[in-house]
């Protein structure tokens, strides 16, 4: 090759990359562990998704502007397979190995409440919509955010709405998990219903992700209560009411804090699910405006187009942790994490999920509506302003369906 040939070839190459290092944008990396095998991944992949597709929606806009730089979010993201230990060591590896710019959190609040240490300790901000256990949040931690209502809170809007049933219930029982979430919103509901005047007559722990509720479900019948209020997982509810079908317990009313928002519950149990009641901080909705999707009604489309199954609750609130980093990182104007630390605080936005504000905690407080599976439909019953639609009480026995 001649001399002037190489030198048009250096020149062009030059030109070349002179052309486009501008149009390629620096990386602002978010890290991740999130259950995408185990017990609990068929609600941890909400937030996989809702992570991907928020921060992919945000890049499409052009990324995150920080004075003259321009990022592209990316995403670290690691399986930790519904172990505590693993997903500990895994966030200790995305700070200090991967060197991640900021944290994203796992689903369930026993690993919020275990992952949050890590970024408290390396002071790494972490935004997590799954986790709303009031422990998480009673530590003075300053590096922990939630999306969540609290956990002592989740059955509020369901006692309140209890009082205004015709004829209202008078005994309950509260069955709950042994993990950091449930556990508060037993210690949160007490209270609650003996406010509101309702006998507790049965109040039982089981074990995490336990399968057999045979004993549990003859307690209830024995005590023939009027409603069952069970704070768990979706998986332990949903063997809960295959159960009940089977022994023909069926109080007046039945409300779970998980699995009646999802569809995938809905079509598990089929016509079984129908009368269950359960809460959601988040419906989709043309009046939830957001920056980047538009609303939540255009979000919650595009998801299912996406991913083939509607998002829930969980996936809205995913989305919001994602939109409020970028928020702040562009409210900080660096990426430094302290100072996006401060921004998060002082974070007020309308986003898909519903206003953004953070209190000195660290936790987002929305109203919880009660919605209620009506003929395998998901209906909102109940919210702050009284009943919504009609709800179906009470509950026929399952001979009667």
């Amino acid at each position: 090759m001649s001399i002037n040939t190489l030198r048009l070839a250096g020149a062009l190459f030059g030109a070349v990359a002179l052309y486009s290092a501008p149009a390629v944008a620096e990386d602002l990396v978010l890290g991740a562990s999130v259950q995408l095998t185990g017990p609990v991944a068929n609600t941890g992949r909400y937030y996989k998704d809702a992570y991907e597709f928020t921060i992919d929606k945000i890049n499409e806009a052009g990324g995150v502007k920080v004075g003259d730089k321009q990022y592209k979010l990316a995403l670290k993201l690691y399986d930790n397979q519904s172990d505590v230990n693993l997903s500990v060591r895994q966030y200790t590896q995305l700070i200090t190995q991967d060197k991640v710019n900021l944290l994203l959190g796992p689903f369930a609040s026993n690993f919020a409440l275990a992952d949050s240490a890590i970024s408290e300790k390396y002071q790494v901000p972490m935004v997590q919509g799954g986790g709303a256990s009031d422990q998480i949040f009673s530590r003075n931690f300053k590096y922990i955010f939630g999306t969540l209502a609290p956990a002592s809170n989740y059955f509020g809007s369901t006692i309140a709405m209890m009082k205004e049933l015709d004829p209202a219930p008078k005994s309950v029982a509260l069955l709950y998990a042994d993990d950091s979430f449930d556990v508060s919103v037993a210690k949160g509901t007490r209270p609650l219903l003996t406010d509101a005047g309702f006998t507790i007559a049965l109040d039982e722990r089981y074990t995490s992700n336990a399968s057999d509720f045979n004993s549990l479900l003859s307690q209830v019948k024995n005590a023939n209560v009027d409603a069952v209020l069970m704070a768990g997982h979706e998986t332990e509810i949903l063997n809960f009411v295959r159960q009940a079908k089977s022994l023909s317990v069926a109080p007046k009313l039945y409300s779970f804090t998980v699995g009646v928002p999802s569809e995938d519950f809905r079509k598990a149990l089929g016509k079984d699910a129908d009368y269950a009641y359960g809460m959601s901080a988040w419906l989709p909705s043309t009046d939830l405006k957001d920056r980047w999707f538009g609303d939540a009604a255009a979000f919650a489309e595009a998801y299912k187009a996406k991913y083939g199954y509607a998002p829930d609750y969980h996936a809205a609130s995913g989305a919001a942790d994602v939109e409020a980093l970028a928020k702040a990182v562009e409210a900080a104007g660096t990426i430094d994490p302290k100072a996006v630390r401060d921004a998060i605080a002082k974070l007020n936005f309308d986003s898909l999920y519903g206003t953004v504000a953070f209190g000195e905690n660290g936790q987002i407080n929305l109203a919880q509506t009660v919605v209620q599976i009506q003929d395998g439909n998901l209906a909102a019953v109940y919210g702050g302003k009284g009943f919504i639609e009609k709800p179906k009480y009470p509950m026929p026995t399952w001979d009667a369906r």
